[in-house]
């Protein structure tokens, strides 16, 4: 298969930009459940020597390089679970999943049955409230296999999230979701994405909806939690997020957006949150795109062809700097954070 020539120098910098760090592992794996099955992928630090490849190739996105099933690096590594957002993939964040495994962090991710790009089965994605179990769950898998993923720093889990990701690490750290607040919110918000999102998914079609989502979702373990431009944040209620009881770093697309605007979405959330452990940046070039895999060249032709619209994949803020530039103030900013 022929490899193009933007496609080959966005591999040839990746590789370059982390030569001089850890090098990186990588292992797919399926977590069993007669129910709802996961596939789960990890990033982790590795000592191999063995010539690295290209992990999860598609025509649309660059991808990042590591060795495939490699012995995991001596020593106990800080863990962060990342969560895609709708119809997306754990493909979509392998640039951050990347970029913290090469700084010493054992990376997963899974794909959310019934949200993600090849699955979005009605009556699973309702199923809204299984979204922070199935991080337990990823949290669960690393944390007894030392032997294939590193060992977990115990007191060092984060989870970090982008658009119904950052949701989901909102609801792994304790915040809780009310359905008639949130329904009474679109009512007045129309046009924002969340709401037709949710109106998709629909979880009102399972009878104890209502109550699933009021539940207390939270993973004890979790001790940090990074919100990547988000949505359906409207629907939490205050006295969680006032209680919400870990450091939290929200990142906003600060792009003007009718559909996500940063002030109705990530600032309005801030506004909620403790203040002494809470850190917001919006970033003013960042579509809520700009947090997936950067696009090959090509890419947003053959997006539009598939789908009228969805060329605004590949697009950002104004041209100045580049979706890597803007991944690389997204990693420094996490690795800053989640260093405390």
């Amino acid at each position: 298969m022929k490899i193009s020539l933007g496609a080959l120098l966005l591999i040839c910098i990746a590789s370059s930009a982390l030569a001089d760090t850890n090098a990186v592992g990588f292992k797919t794996s399926t977590l069993a459940n007669s129910d709802r099955p996961l596939e789960m992928v990890v990033w982790y630090p590795t000592a191999s020597t063995a010539k690295p490849e290209v992990i999860g190739d598609n025509p649309i996105f660059a991808s990042a390089l590591a060795v495939s099933n490699a012995p995991p690096a001596s020593g106990a590594h800080p863990l962060v679970v990342i969560s895609h957002g709708y119809r997306g993939n754990w493909s979509n964040q392998t640039w951050l999943a990347s970029a913290l495994a090469h700084q010493g962090y054992i990376v997963a991710a899974v794909n959310h049955p019934g949200s993600t790009t090849h699955d979005r089965s009605p009556q699973t994605a309702a199923q809204l409230w299984l979204r922070p179990a199935d991080i337990s769950r990823a949290i669960d898998a690393v944390l007894a296999q030392p032997g294939q993923f590193g060992a977990v720093e115990k007191d060092r889990i984060a989870v970090a999230g982008h658009s119904l990701g950052g949701w989901t690490a909102l609801e792994i750290a304790g915040s809780r979701f009310d359905t008639e607040r949130f329904a009474k919110d679109c009512a007045s918000h129309l046009k924002l994405a969340s709401c037709n999102v949710y109106k998709t998914m629909n979880p009102a079609s399972v009878p104890d909806a209502n109550a699933q989502l009021a539940a207390d979702l939270s993973d004890k373990r979790v001790t940090a939690i990074v919100s990547l431009d988000l949505g359906l944040s409207r629907g939490m209620t205050d006295a969680s997020l006032a209680a919400l009881p870990v450091p939290t770093l929200v990142i906003a697309a600060g792009v003007p957006s009718e559909d996500l605007p940063a002030q109705l979405e990530s600032a309005d959330l801030v506004k909620r949150l403790p203040p002494a452990s809470t850190r917001y940046v919006e970033i003013a070039d960042a579509s809520h795109f700009s947090f997936v895999s950067i696009c090959k060249p090509g890419a947003q032709a053959m997006l539009e062809e598939d789908v009228a619209g969805d060329g605004i994949i590949c697009t950002d803020g104004d041209g100045k700097r580049s979706r890597e530039q803007i991944q690389q103030q997204v990693t420094d900013l996490i690795t800053g954070f989640l260093k405390g």
